[in-house]
């Protein structure tokens, strides 16, 4: 009989974050070291992380950039929903995403009297989580991105990817990116600068190696202390598929 291997996911927290912390480092040495400096303004970060649902980052972008050709932020609100959804068409499933956006853009002008997000830089992190995910259409990843890239707070926005490649090596059990969310955030340290490294380089990885099917484990940096590998070898089934 086939020895069942000791799985990360098994051991207790303090192993799982020490693994986190690995990962870290093997992530580094692949991707390269990266700094936290906000890359857009908070409004363009929260539209633009609602418009990238299951969308290409190009797409997004030029979702974005053809919004904006409608003006300002206050002439979005106004614009029939139909035009937004076509301004955002290169966006995947623009009828839904066109109705939350103005939805949401109504929902901060009426609350801050304007679209300076600003104030959340000094809320406590909590706070600042729930009013955003009080928005419509927006989750806990859309605001945890915000409150990270933008602001600096300890925070960690969990997409797919992120999700994807830490269930595999087992520094969580499966379950939903939500959870997740909360999951991994007791397992990391409190230092925005090491949450934006890792959150960047766990998306790299889970886009240029540890793929949702036929993922290349054998080019795989991790692949020494992943839960996956050790079961599967380089036969790791796609992500959604029982084996």
């Amino acid at each position: 009989m086939t020895e069942v291997p000791e799985l990360n996911v098994a051991r207790p927290a303090v192993e799982r974050a020490e693994l986190l912390t690995w990962m870290f480092g093997r992530l580094r040495a692949e991707y390269g070291e990266k700094h936290l400096v906000p890359r857009r303004e908070p409004m363009h970060e929260l539209i633009s992380t609602i418009l990238s649902q299951r969308t290409t980052q190009q797409d997004e972008e030029i979702a974005y950039q053809e919004l904006r050709q409608l003006g300002d932020w206050d002439a979005i609100i106004e614009a029939p929903t139909e035009v937004v959804a076509h301004a955002i068409r290169r966006s995947n499933y623009p009828e839904s995403k066109a109705p939350r956006i103005q939805a949401t853009l109504r929902a901060i002008r009426e609350q801050r009297g304007g679209y300076d997000l600003d104030f959340l830089a000094d809320l406590p992190v909590g706070d600042a989580l729930k009013w955003l995910t009080d928005l419509p259409g927006v989750g806990v990843k859309t605001a945890s991105l915000v409150l990270l890239f933008n602001y600096a707070r300890p925070v960690f926005p969990v997409d797919t990817h992120v999700h994807r490649v830490t269930t595999r090596v087992g520094v969580i059990p499966r379950m939903g990116e939500q959870a997740a969310h909360r999951a991994l955030l007791k397992l990391l340290p409190p230092d925005p600068p090491f949450l934006f490294e890792l959150h960047l380089n766990l998306l790299r990885h889970g886009q240029k190696v540890c793929t949702w099917a036929r993922p290349k484990c054998p080019v795989c940096v991790l692949r020494e202390r992943c839960d996956a590998f050790a079961i599967y070898g380089n036969d790791v089934p796609s992500f959604g598929e029982k084996k």
